[in-house]
């Protein structure tokens, strides 16, 4: 073969690329927001985009704003999906997983964690202090002492004796949008468009003990690339582990894909390759680099916070599926 055809092979083959994926080349030319744009899962979203929104306004980063922000709900002891409120797993151990990513993708996760009660600030330390991703039970535990962050033994007298109620028949069942899985994940942007997300759990109501869900893990529970966007998952934690969910969401806006439809599409690759999932609930948010929003979710009651310079409010996403219990 001629030098001048190799050539001419070799062109026509990067030039087919390009045009297969022209959103590669367009994410570096997205304009950054008009103004900050923070999203997380859920009614407790509010309270921590109102907290995202003050740490963003007094000068906080990015990262500052999604740690501090979902903090706010781990802080609270009524709550009984995220932080020590939590209800237990099966054994009567409540533990928490958490994890942060930044604008560069740096990531930070603890996961199995039981005697701390903000375990994403942990996450945020394991980025910036290790040369890790993620640290699990004992390990995590020990580390945390070690480098700071204060235990917290508490028990909550309610939450034990429904724990030990349900332990009678030890009966496990997902019920849609009600309270046992209900995780919160949380993006945002500033005015300078990077991007940062956060993600806390107390995981699936007992649970096996040593059970680890979507909520730590890079890809499945929160992925952010600078370059794209960024996702965030709730709900079954097994169902978006196996398709990475959130990483799933990104890969889909990075081709061109609209975050909404982006949402759509990964719920549908979930129902369409789990089998019978009657029950069980899985949402996805997506936050572009340009400010986009988008969220979907398998079946109706999931609801999301938006905070943006139109100010804060309560949405429900789009659906698959209707649930009538």
């Amino acid at each position: 073969m001629s030098l001048d055809r190799r050539r001419f092979l070799r062109l026509s083959s990067t030039s087919a690329l390009a045009t297969a994926v022209p959103w590669a080349r367009a994410a570096h030319l997205m304009l950054p927001p008009a103004s900050p744009v923070v999203l997380s899962t859920w009614d407790h979203g509010m309270n921590a985009n109102h907290k995202a929104w003050q740490v963003l306004g007094s000068g906080g980063s990015v990262l500052d704003a999604v740690v501090e922000g979902v903090a706010v709900v781990e802080n609270d002891l009524g709550n009984r999906s995220v932080g020590q409120g939590g209800r237990p797993d099966r054994d009567g151990h409540v533990t928490l997983d958490a994890c942060v990513q930044d604008h560069d993708g740096r990531a930070g996760s603890v996961a199995f964690v039981e005697h701390f009660p903000n375990p994403v600030r942990i996450a945020r330390a394991v980025m910036e202090r290790t040369p890790h991703v993620m640290l699990v039970g004992e390990g995590a535990e020990r580390w945390a002492r070690e480098n700071g962050f204060a235990e917290r033994r508490i028990t909550l007298p309610g939450v034990q004796a429904d724990w030990k109620e349900w332990a009678v028949k030890s009966d496990y069942k997902p019920v849609v949008n009600i309270e046992n899985h209900d995780t919160i994940g949380q993006l945002a942007i500033d005015a300078q468009g990077r991007l940062a997300g956060s993600c806390t759990t107390s995981g699936l109501a007992y649970k096996v003990h040593g059970r680890v869900g979507d909520s730590p893990i890079i890809g499945a529970g929160l992925f952010v690339d600078g370059e794209v966007g960024a996702a965030c998952a709730t709900g079954t934690g097994e169902l978006v582990i196996r398709i990475a969910g959130s990483h799933t969401v990104v890969e889909l806006m990075r081709q061109g894909v609209d975050p909404t439809e982006a949402c759509r599409q990964a719920v549908d690759r979930i129902v369409r390759r789990s089998g019978n999932i009657d029950g069980h609930q899985v949402g996805f948010l997506a936050l572009r680099g340009d400010g986009a929003i988008g969220a979907y979710s398998i079946y109706n009651g999931f609801t999301y916070a938006v905070s943006d310079a139109a100010g804060h409010r309560l949405l429900e996403s789009g659906h698959m599926r209707e649930w009538k219990p």
